[in-house]
């Protein structure tokens, strides 16, 4: 089944972003444009899309472009192995925007967990890496 929300991210430098993704944070490459500095990218399911910001092409940009891009949301993606994508971050010497914790949600009447911490991507987008207790 196809992800039915998207995102896609204007990112400055499409080559150190698509690093980030793929070297870094574990993403695969779905399908890429190279020419246009374009990829879709996928990770355990979540799906997201990269494209650098140039003036040349069509924009659905609605104002001014500042970092830290994204400010006032963050994207929750789940993994496979939380404490081992927080390690290679940690490894690689990555600022971690909030350190690993265990942390608990009510959902209803019941209560579920999550192991998690959250970083931002080179244009400051920040991601919540999380997996399910």
């Amino acid at each position: 089944m196809n992800p039915i929300l998207i995102p896609e991210l204007q990112v400055l430098d499409y080559d150190k972003s698509l690093d980030f993704y793929t070297q870094l944070a574990g993403f695969i490459v779905v399908y890429d444009r190279p020419e246009e500095s374009f990829a879709m990218l996928e990770i355990n399911g979540a799906r997201l899309m990269i494209e650098e910001l140039t003036d040349h092409r069509r924009s659905w940009l609605v104002g001014q472009m500042e970092r830290p891009f994204g400010r006032g949301m963050h994207l929750q993606i789940e993994v496979k192995d939380v404490h081992q994508l927080y390690q290679k971050f940690k490894d690689a010497e990555y600022q971690i925007f909030f350190n690993l914790e265990e942390k608990w949600y009510r959902v209803n009447d019941k209560e579920i967990g999550h192991y998690q911490f959250l970083v931002q991507d080179p244009d400051g987008y920040l991601l919540r890496f999380f997996q399910k207790i």
